[in-house]
């Protein structure tokens, strides 16, 4: 009994963190959006993708994610303590209401892509593919006159796992399964057993899509472990909500990739989305195609390099070369990234979906891939890069050298 108590709270405790780490990316994605975040000067030092604190307190309690500043500055702490935001010169372990920069780590690539937090990506991953599945396993079903909802029977999982290339045998998909739970991603409907490959009932316990109030934050971590995290929010039973079992099919749309170039170097290829990165070169490479071919949509791309001229790996790495180093993290949606990559080595960005992903963590074109979350593919061919990012994680960490203007 004792043990599994203890093994309740390290899920909890580790659930927290994935709350965290949710909440903290949803809020850099709205501070970018907003142009909070952005290269700033200081003392005759450029430092890139950082905010200004006081700032950022200004914006917290006038968008109401915080009743008052000290409030707000508890919330930013609490960031800070999980490692999603620090000081730019890292001098600096209390947040404070002041004059002072602050970066999020996914900003700078310093971000701990440690066994956990690769085990939450993956979770984040699986989910999403789950909920967006046609015949989706997670259903309303009930164990011992309990309803649980988004629940799944445990052998149903790994029959998934299996189906999808997600795991390579029944033990692998049990060990995958049991990790999860372990990270308070998953548990019994219960809470009483351990994974099993067979017909217990297991739910998810995170609710990756929900917006989340970084006053929440605060709240949970004083929370007592046998409660639980599971909240249930008005936005949970919303039609466009993931907890909805029932989902419309996204209205396909049309989609053109923008790239540098005069209108007549342009030509057309018929698609029925937009799919990820290079979907032509991987299909003709073995792989299965990223969208279903129709005439009802078309896509523009350039067939001619965007580059200026071309450059080699040592020009790009020399000192004083005309680039600027960026961080950008790339969260995939349904119809992939949005973006197109060429080049032997290095590989540069091509041309980019103005509504995908990718355009909203700012990937442009012209830009060089230096870096596939945290790998270094300098040296290698775009068809090399396509692969790393389609067989990653759906959250792609890019670390880019953009030609200065």
């Amino acid at each position: 009994m004792e043990r599994t108590s203890s093994v309740r709270r390290k899920a909890m405790a580790r659930q927290h963190k994935a709350e965290v780490m949710i909440a903290g990316e949803q809020l850099r994605l709205k501070l970018h959006d907003g142009k909070l975040i952005k290269d700033r000067r200081y003392h005759l030092r450029t430092y890139p993708n950082c905010f200004l604190a006081q700032e950022l307190i200004d914006w917290l309690v006038s968008h109401k994610e915080a009743s008052d500043r000290a409030t707000a500055v508890c919330l930013m702490q609490h960031l800070m303590d999980h490692d999603i935001v620090h000081h730019v010169c890292d001098k600096r372990p209390v947040f404070k209401d002041a004059k002072l920069l602050y970066r999020f780590r996914k900003d700078d690539g310093t971000f701990p892509f440690n066994t956990e937090v690769k085990v939450f990506m993956r979770g984040q991953r699986l989910y999403e593919h789950l909920i967006a599945d046609k015949n989706s396993i997670l259903q309303l079903r009930e164990e011992h006159g309990v309803t649980y909802q988004r629940s799944f029977p445990g052998c149903q999982l790994i029959d998934w796992l299996l189906q999808n290339g997600e795991a390579e045998s029944r033990r692998h998909g049990l060990e995958l399964c049991r990790a999860l739970q372990e990270h308070g991603i998953i548990q019994h409907g219960a809470k009483k057993h351990d994974f099993f490959d067979g017909g217990l009932i297991y739910q998810f316990c995170i609710n990756f899509r929900r917006r989340r109030r970084l006053a929440e934050l605060l709240n949970e971590s004083e929370q007592d472990p046998d409660e639980g995290l599971v909240v249930s929010t008005q936005e949970d039973n919303h039609p466009d909500s993931p907890f909805i079992l029932r989902k419309s099919t996204p209205q396909e749309h049309n989609s053109a990739f923008q790239s540098v170039g005069s209108s007549k170097d342009l030509r057309q290829l018929t698609s029925g989305r937009r799919g990820s990165l290079n979907s032509l070169q991987l299909h003709s490479a073995g792989l299965p195609p990223l969208v279903q071919l129709s005439s009802t949509s078309v896509v523009r791309f350039n067939p001619k390099s965007v580059l200026k001229r071309n450059f080699t790996c040592g020009e790009i790495l020399a000192p004083g070369a005309p680039f600027i180093k960026k961080v950008l993290t790339v969260i995939g949606d349904d119809l992939g990234w949005g973006f197109v990559t060429r080049g032997m080595a290095p590989c540069y960005v091509q041309a980019v979906d103005p509504g995908s992903p990718a355009a909203a963590a700012g990937v442009k074109v012209q830009q060089f891939v230096c870096q596939v979350n945290g790998q270094c593919v300098l040296y290698l061919d775009y068809r090399t890069v396509t692969r790393l990012v389609m067989t990653g994680p759906r959250i792609v960490v890019l670390e880019v050298m953009e030609p200065l203007e």
